[in-house]
């Protein structure tokens, strides 16, 4: 298993805009979570410009499907998004 990290940079108005399509963001990086593809996500606090979410998966195509499946890149609180891939190497979900 690989990890990779989706990175968004998040429009102006975000935090004003992102409550309409929040249960549905949630909703999607939940279910993601629980089956054992997200292992970590989150939005930079102060400025909140960026957030990372980390997948776990054989191939990119599991972050790329999040970010244009996902309610706030669909509605434009998101204005540039990319997928790289991360050579973890020290952490409790590590393998060999």
């Amino acid at each position: 298993m690989n990890y990779y990290i989706l990175n968004y940079k998040l429009a102006d108005n975000y935090l004003q805009d992102r409550g309409q399509y929040r249960a549905e963001h949630l909703g999607m990086a939940k279910e993601a979570a629980e089956k054992g593809k997200l292992v970590l996500g989150g939005a930079l606090y102060e400025p909140a410009d960026e957030a990372y979410l980390i997948f776990r998966s054989e191939n990119e195509q599991t972050a790329t499907a999040f970010a244009k499946n996902d309610p706030y890149v669909k509605n434009g609180l998101i204005k540039e998004w990319k997928v790289r891939k991360w050579n973890a190497v020290v952490g409790s979900r590590i393998e060999g």
